[in-house]
């Protein structure tokens, strides 16, 4: 693969321009060279890097830890005993995420089930918001 536009990088790892551009703001990816149109230009390696860092988003990792997971990758004879941390700890806030949405769901399902039709006056639902 040769140099790429932003256009091109963009297509090649469904990426959005603007977060591209984001991305470049925030120290993740370099800034890419030039060309004499003063067009981005792009490298095969800014194409890996940007798809690790779209998986790596995808899997709920926050910015801070896509950049220490960056920095550790780029040193390939350390123990990856810190990446394996930083994956628990993701994990642990995910499982979190999920008994939260479940309660939540629970809620929200009693509430719904409590409905027993009638006017917004007598609305259960609208009742229950209104507590705690």
């Amino acid at each position: 693969m040769t140099q790429v536009t932003i256009g091109g990088l963009s297509t090649a790892t469904g990426v959005k321009v603007e977060t591209i551009r984001y991305y470049e703001r925030a120290g993740l990816i370099s800034p890419p060279l030039r060309t004499g149109g003063n067009y981005r230009s792009y490298a095969p390696e800014d194409v890996a890097r940007l798809r690790f860092i779209k998986r790596t988003r995808d899997l709920g990792f926050s910015l801070e830890e896509v950049r220490a997971l960056l920095d550790i990758s780029v040193q390939q004879d350390r123990d990856c005993c810190e990446i394996d941390a930083l994956a628990t700890e993701h994990l642990a806030e995910v499982d979190r995420k999920i008994a939260d949405l479940t309660s939540l769901r629970q809620q929200l399902s009693s509430m719904i089930a409590s409905c027993r039709g009638g006017t917004v006056a007598d609305c259960q639902i609208l009742e229950a918001f209104q507590h705690e």
